[in-house]
């Protein structure tokens, strides 16, 4: 049985995106992966890394169940929108506070190199847009990708990670929310 752990980064539980995560969990739970999810907007922890790397700030209790849940999971399915190119700052911030030096990742004494911690496990990000995912990657280089497949998961050893581009979200019809949710179930169903 996969283990697999939904990180919705979106803000608003009204969200559309809170739809693609439900279809993505109830196919994944039918087709027999055992589910948990991270709801970043339902999480009681300060997104701020007040002092960088050079102090440690105490993880809130949100945040070591967050991190028990990702070491739990063979599989991280990651959910949020393009806003400025980029992800919400929520999920920014908890990137910032959980993927750490010794938790994620560890650095080697005296080199340029590092042990990844999150080795073994795979990902897949699906993500939102107001633009077509070719525009995105094309014309912006796809940043919010960038910065969370290749300088985040790919750097503490989660791989492969897929991609889903869901857009373009703004006036979209229900027609086409539809299909997008088939999608996710597909998605789901493939455990992909």
């Amino acid at each position: 049985m996969k283990k697999i752990a939904i990180i919705n980064g979106h803000p608003n539980k009204n969200s559309f995106n809170f739809g693609i995560a439900e279809a993505y969990r109830i196919r994944a739970e039918k087709s027999g992966s055992e589910v948990r999810e991270i709801i970043i907007a339902e999480l009681n922890f300060d997104p701020v890394l007040h002092f960088g790397y050079q102090q440690r700030m105490e993880l809130e209790p949100d945040l070591l169940n967050a991190w028990e849940t990702i070491q739990w999971a063979d599989h991280l399915v990651w959910i949020h929108p393009v806003w400025w190119g980029g992800m919400p700052a929520l999920m920014k911030g908890f990137i910032d506070r959980l993927f750490l030096p010794g938790f994620a990742y560890r650095y080697r004494e005296n080199s340029v190199w590092w042990d990844k911690l999150l080795k073994g496990k795979t990902g897949h990000i699906i993500t939102t847009l107001d633009q077509p995912g070719w525009y995105y990657r094309l014309f912006y280089g796809r940043p919010s990708i960038n910065q969370l497949k290749k300088s985040t998961l790919e750097f503490c050893g989660v791989k492969p990670v897929k991609v889903t581009y869901l857009g373009i979200i703004r006036n979209s019809t229900d027609i086409q929310r539809s299909k997008w949710l088939q999608k996710a179930e597909e998605l789901g169903r493939k455990q992909k």
